[in-house]
């Protein structure tokens, strides 16, 4: 495990409207770990613990169509967030994450993010603030996709 180093990484949705203090302080609930291509770091369905921060690397979000058969949600890079649920409601995972090109991720658990409220509740919720305008967008976006493969669908049909 290397050092949390967030200094080029502020321009994360994750940190958005936080100062650099509270950036750092961050820095210290976070861990860091180095993946190689092909590992997976999470499998849909199973309980969430972590969410995580993409440093270095691409990670693809895929889900299970039927036995052996994925789809490919988003490929995510530098800068990304997922992983972000698990923080705050601990449920099963809704995709599976893998690692596409060799990546160092930071992670941040349940119990942390659970620690971060106690002790600094103004930085837990800028946060958690932070946390819901990246998982809104994410609904947003795929309802847009929805939107369009099912006009797309109906077009095909006439």
């Amino acid at each position: 495990m290397s050092q949390v180093n967030f200094s080029d990484l502020q321009n994360s949705p994750l940190f958005k409207g936080m100062s650099e203090s509270d950036i750092k302080e961050l820095e210290k609930i976070f861990t860091a770990r180095r993946i190689a291509e092909g590992k997976t770091i999470f499998i849909e369905n199973m309980p969430g613990e972590s969410l995580y921060l993409i440093k270095q690397g691409t990670v693809r979000i895929s889900r299970m169509l039927a036995e052996g058969d994925e789809q490919v949600l988003i490929v995510l890079g530098p800068d990304d967030v997922f992983g972000e649920m698990a923080v705050l409601d601990g449920g099963k995972r809704s995709a599976t994450a893998r690692i596409a090109e060799d990546a160092v991720l930071y992670g941040l658990t349940r119990n942390d993010f659970e620690t971060l409220a106690k002790t600094d509740p103004q930085l837990c919720l800028s946060l958690t603030l932070n946390i819901v305008r990246i998982f809104s967008g994410r609904v947003r976006n795929s309802q847009k996709d929805y939107r369009a493969m099912l006009l797309a669908s109906l077009s095909r049909k006439r």
